[in-house]
């Protein structure tokens, strides 16, 4: 009974696939353990879309080394820059179900990198939740874009969308076996369907149907996919199995950037799509991201960055500074100073939370119920309200219980509540 010890790295998808790997180990009779101190094998799950993640990655290799125990690095780094951990055992994103057998040969000295490009069935696969009221669920792979920045495509290959029978089959099992929300996942799940001849509102109207005691959350999509189902989301989020939540990032307020970045989109049609969802729905939780300090960027077109967050004052804004990816396009581009980038991303941060701590002013005494989804620190508990608002609780809670509870106090990145 060999001991497996995961470390995971970057998003939602990723994980998913680490709790794949997890469920089909544990099926064929392999332990896995939490603590690094009992393994005898590593499994590490990379992600390679940001340099300050690739870093964080090759630091904890580094701290491993000592440890001289038998390692696997699975996942986007391993796919996308197999080069840089060529002696590592390597698994791609498409090979996950290979993970008993690359780590038998591990144990037996034999090092093999299983990176080949094929379509995968997950729905069939067991699976282990990190969070036994959360199911993440892929509903597609790759990506329909091509953006100048991104290496996804490197790491995930070409898009295809997964069989609504089979998402819908995953759900209803999930929930009869505990879980309360269910994440739909993908690189972008504006795109489902386009190869399928079916779409996303088309499958939500389907999930939405399916009985149990459970919240969908729908997971990031591109602007350009919003705005052409408007309506169509508007009325999903209308349903009290949605989280009344979209994360759709914009990258930058500038369209002259965006061209260069190679997105879909104006910015005036990002910021009309988001003001009609909002229309049917004022208490939207937003999230979005920007990119500071792209090749190019002059300091007037950041500032229309800034101003764009002002005006669409999102809830949640992933801050990135501009870090070249290797094979990008935009890695070939004049690149500006680090300071500049890191400047920028200063002053976007410091504009956002003080939006944000005067937004969050409105939920103080809102009165309503949160699933308790996530242990916080000293003593802490993290709900979530119908909006997706995450909502501290302080006391004695346990994982999927449901609370009416009453704000008393807003941070920038949270509410404070007391129980009812």
């Amino acid at each position: 009974m060999t001991r497996v010890f995961f470390k995971t790295f970057g998003c939602s998808l990723n994980h998913s696939d680490t709790e794949t790997m997890k469920g089909i180990l544990l099926d064929y009779g392999f332990e896995i353990v939490d603590m690094l101190e009992s393994a005898e094998v590593i499994v590490i799950n990379t992600c390679c879309v940001k340099k300050p993640t690739e870093n964080k990655i090759f630091n904890y290799l580094n701290r491993l080394k000592e440890l001289k125990l038998p390692i696997v690095v699975a996942g986007c780094l391993a796919q996308a820059m197999p080069g840089k951990v060529k002696n590592y055992a390597l698994l791609g994103p498409d090979n996950i179900t290979e993970i008993k057998d690359i780590i038998e040969e591990l144990m037996h000295k034999n090092v093999m990198q299983i990176l080949d490009r094929k379509q995968k069935n997950l729905f069939e696969l067991p699976k282990v939740r990190k969070n036994k009221i959360v199911e993440i669920i892929p509903i597609s792979t790759g990506c329909l874009g091509n953006c100048s920045y991104c290496i996804v495509k490197s790491a995930r290959g070409d898009f295809y969308s997964y069989d609504s029978q089979q998402i819908v089959k995953r759900v209803k099992d999930s929930v009869l076996t505990g879980a309360k929300e269910i994440w739909l996942t993908s690189q972008d799940t504006g795109c489902y369907g386009h190869d399928i001849k079916s779409s996303l509102p088309e499958l939500l109207n389907r999930l939405v149907l399916i009985e149990g005691d459970f919240k969908i959350r729908i997971g990031m999509m591109n602007p350009e996919h919003l705005l052409g189902m408007i309506d169509e989301i508007s009325d999903i989020l209308s349903n009290p199995k949605v989280f009344k939540f979209l994360h759709i990032p914009v990258q930058s307020g500038n369209n002259r950037i965006l061209k260069k970045m190679k997105r879909k989109y104006a910015i005036e049609d990002f910021v009309s799509g988001i003001n009609e969802v909002r229309k049917t729905h004022p208490d939207l939780t937003l999230s979005t991201d920007v990119i500071c300090g792209f090749p190019t960027e002059t300091e007037k077109e950041f500032k229309e960055t800034v101003r764009l967050i002002e005006l669409i004052k999102p809830d949640f804004l992933n801050i990135s500074r501009f870090w070249p990816r290797p094979g990008t396009p935009a890695a070939r581009y004049k690149q500006l100073n680090g300071e500049i980038t890191k400047n920028r991303s200063r002053l976007i941060t410091s504009v956002f939370e003080w939006d944000v701590l005067e937004k969050n002013k409105k939920w103080v005494n809102w009165e309503g119920k949160v699933l308790i989804d996530e242990k916080g620190k000293d003593n802490s508990w993290v709900g979530r309200n119908y909006a997706y608002k995450p909502v501290l609780l302080f006391g004695d809670y346990e994982l999927g219980q449901t609370l009416d509870i009453k704000v008393v106090k807003h941070t920038t990145y949270d509410l404070r509540a007391v129980p009812l």
